[in-house]
């Protein structure tokens, strides 16, 4: 009889276009065609009689009886959100006559929904199969759900929205399709969650703890219906009995945040948290596997972690604003918990965030020149073959400059981090954020300095290779007092290890003085041009086009006496003037004899009228 799928599909084909009105006009004309079809529709102007009930032998007979029932069901629902749609903007909440209609018309829908699955529990009757009589159980059980919503009865709709959730679950294992996985997510776990909100329920409870403790179990015809599909749905695991719960095996049920442990209240928060460990679990083997070698390879490998953390700091936040929305005030416990809470997950982010980056830039956070990260495992096996090819300078740059964006990126990940909630007040997590921006500062200091030496600005790159080593020797001061909490075989993250911190200080303290060298050779060689005895020189109208730094040399201003030197002539002045210059030893050119043309007979002149020429 496919009840779910009609009603789901009737509602999304109408609220794709319009809104409940127009799903109401819709419900009430195929409702009056249905009605036509069973031959029990009331003439136009005709003296309206109530009709039969159905029973189980009209249903047997047609199902079109079906589908009767399900419309005014649905008509009933769509006349009360219509309702609910007009006065969704009024400030004040819906009360008076407005919420007693929209209660009535609920309940009507409810009713209706009922009494259709009294009909097909008659299966012997109606041919109805187990499948359609749960599919009937869920939706009345939605419709009386959202009545008693409306009626704010919290546990009664508690219990009816559990009893959907339950029967919508078992048929999702037996029936393939999204239908009941969007009927969960977007109607049944909200309402649930607000009902066990009202009812006192603890946010530590996932939705299918709660669910499942608030489910009819005295039904015994309705559990032995769902324990045909779903054998282990109802069954509460030895996890769930233990206290702190949240649904998930390995969910934690604290999180330390420098030194302060808070309890997790909300099971969202948790899933996510167990979810965001098991992906570093993850993450650390893929790592440590021979598969991967590539940076690419390496950054893709995050990209789990990164997504369980971000679903970690969304639930957070959602869980502060349904608390703010709530009224309840920034000094409450619950807040201050949850701040915390969203502190320490954004950190952890961010963190992982940063790791990416790292490996990215290559090894040893990109710090030696050649580190630079191949991007297909042939020019990986290139750059370890024996005569690697030698890159040339602008592919070198354009590498450097890669690294020097992900330097920007790792910075700005960092000054976000002093952006969360009581960081600013936490003196030792500051001082040790200031000391890894310094590390990363000395690292873009570094490739931008190889830059500039990359095309002989040997001064500049000299200037900043000292700013790099005066940023590296400020971190490493810090990190060797305070050492490093990052081992060495552990993900990177923002964690510095001691070890990079000691190369990346041995590697600038040699670079620097091969740029102090290299500067040292250009001032000797300029000091070599300079000192150019004044015999030796040009003089000085052959050097307008210099400055002269250290005066103009009077003495040497031309050549004098002149001397006869070569000058440049083009050779097309000589072609030119060969006829017209005697030169010694050259024969006159005889004159050419002028030619005899043939006389031409001369030819009348044609005079116009009158004679006059024309």
């Amino acid at each position: 009889m496919d009840i779910t799928n009609f009603v789901v599909s009737a509602r999304n084909q109408a609220l794709l276009y319009g809104d409940y009105n127009t799903y109401h006009r819709q419900l009430a004309k195929k409702l009056h065609n249905c009605r036509k079809r069973l031959s029990i529709v009331t003439k136009n102007r005709g003296k309206f009689s109530k009709k039969d009930a159905i029973t189980a032998e009209k249903l047997s007979e047609n199902h079109e009886y079906l589908h009767l029932q399900l419309l005014t069901a649905e008509r009933a629902w769509a006349h009360a959100m219509r309702f609910k749609a007009v006065h969704s903007a009024d400030t004040k909440r819906i009360t008076g006559r407005t919420r007693s209609h929209i209660i009535s018309r609920l309940d009507k829908g409810a009713r209706a929904a009922e009494h259709l699955v009294e009909v097909l529990s008659d299966s012997a009757t109606t041919g109805a199969s187990d499948t359609d009589i749960l599919e009937a159980r869920a939706y009345a059980s939605m419709l009386r759900g959202a009545t008693q919503f409306e009626k704010q009865s919290w546990e009664p709709c508690l219990r009816s929205y559990a009893t959907a959730r339950i029967i919508y679950t078992a048929l999702s294992t037996s029936i393939k399709g999204d239908i009941f996985k969007d009927l969960l997510s977007e109607t049944i776990d909200p309402s649930i969650r607000y009902a066990a909100y009202q009812s006192k329920v603890p946010r530590t409870l996932a939705i299918p703890t709660i669910a499942r403790k608030a489910f009819p179990s005295s039904d015994s015809t309705l559990v032995e219906q769902i324990n045909k599909l779903a054998p282990d749905l109802l069954k509460t695991s030895g996890s769930d009995a233990q206290k702190g719960q949240v649904g998930a095996p390995n969910a934690p049920q604290t999180i330390t945040w420098r030194s302060r442990e808070v309890k997790i209240e909300d099971a969202a928060i948790a899933i996510a948290l167990a979810s965001t460990d098991t992906a570093t679990t993850h993450l650390a083997e893929k790592l440590a596997s021979s598969d991967v070698i590539l940076p690419k390879e390496m950054a893709a490998a995050y990209d789990e972690v990164l997504i369980a953390s971000q679903d970690a700091a969304d639930a957070t936040k959602r869980a502060i604003d349904e608390l703010k929305e709530e009224g309840v005030s920034q000094n409450d416990p619950r807040i201050q918990s949850l701040q915390i809470t969203r502190t320490a997950v954004n950190y952890q982010m961010i963190s992982w965030r940063i790791g990416r980056n790292r490996v990215l830039s290559g090894e040893h956070d990109g710090a030696l020149l050649d580190s630079a990260p191949t991007t297909t495992r042939k020019a990986k096996k290139e750059a370890t073959s024996r005569k690697p090819k030698t890159e040339p300078t602008g592919r070198k740059i354009s590498r450097l400059k890669d690294k020097v964006v992900l330097y920007d990126s790792t910075l700005q990940s960092i000054d976000s981090i002093k952006e969360l909630p009581g960081v600013a007040a936490d003196e030792g997590l500051l001082e040790q954020l200031n000391a890894t921006a310094k590390y990363f500062h000395a690292l873009k200091s570094l490739s931008i300095a190889r830059s500039h030496s990359l095309i002989n600005q040997s001064l500049n790159a000299l200037v900043l290779t000292k700013h790099a080593f005066d940023e590296c020797q400020r971190s490493a001061s810090f990190f060797s007092k305070h050492g490093a909490s990052s081992s060495e075989s552990s993900p990177r993250n923002i964690e510095i290890r001691q070890g990079d911190i000691q190369f990346l200080y041995n590697l600038l303290r040699g670079e620097l003085q091969r740029c102090r060298a290299i500067v040292e050779i250009d001032n000797l060689r300029q000091k070599a041009t300079n000192t150019t005895p004044p015999e030796a020189r040009s003089p000085l109208v052959q050097r307008l086009f210099e400055y002269p730094a250290e005066g103009v040399d009077l003495t040497r201003l031309v050549d004098f006496p002149p001397k006869v030197d070569p000058i440049p002539v083009k050779p097309l002045f000589f072609d030119v003037a060969w006829n017209y210059i005697d030169y010694p030893g050259k024969a006159p050119a005889a004159a050419p004899e002028p030619e005899e043309k043939p006389a031409q007979q001369a030819q009348p002149q044609k005079r116009g009228w009158f004679g006059f020429g024309r």
